[in-house]
């Protein structure tokens, strides 16, 4: 599996239409799971790699305004919650964290001042593989090379938040 059938994968267990982010890692999960265990393997190592390449300060500070505060493992669900997002508006907010203001699921979320994580994109491939197996992945199958991570600002100061920010600080009142 390379990075385009990964991102594939996204994207079909998203086409059954708008879902929670929950539903669609548990039918990327299934996609996955009939594929064979190399592809699974790799799988495992390509969501990491997206997850180290959306380690970013400013997207942790997008983050924070969203959910409200995000603790380091708070961190890690919204980037699962982004990653089931499809490669699309993965790419756009990694480039650009104030572009999840455009998102009818971020308008939402604000709306309700509901959370926006998703702590089971996490396991999609340790669970696919478990269930096409029947056996454990073995946790020196992939690495995770997060880079140094930079904030800049304080995610608490509403005037900075806003100038880097500005269409979500908008929609979240700040």
């Amino acid at each position: 599996m390379d990075e385009q059938q990964f991102w594939d994968l996204i994207e079909a267990a998203r086409r059954p239409g708008p879902d929670d982010a929950g539903a669609v890692v548990e039918r990327a999960t299934a996609l996955l799971a009939v594929r064979p265990r190399q592809e699974i393997l790799a799988a495992q190592q390509l969501l990491w790699d997206a997850m180290a390449e959306s380690y970013r300060g400013d997207l942790w500070g997008a983050a924070y305004l969203i959910n409200g505060g995000c603790s380091d493992d708070a961190f890690d669900y919204f980037r699962g919650w982004l990653i089931v997002q499809g490669r699309e508006v993965f790419e756009r907010a990694v480039a650009s964290p104030d572009s999840l203001a455009e998102l009818p699921s971020v308008r939402e979320a604000a709306a309700n001042h509901a959370d926006l994580d998703c702590e089971r994109t996490l396991g999609l491939a340790w669970d696919a593989h478990l269930a096409a197996t029947g056996e454990q992945m073995s946790g020196d199958c992939y690495t995770i090379a997060y880079p140094e991570i930079v904030f800049d600002w304080d995610f608490d100061d509403p005037a900075e938040t806003a100038r880097r920010l500005p269409r979500l600080a908008a929609l979240y009142g700040e």
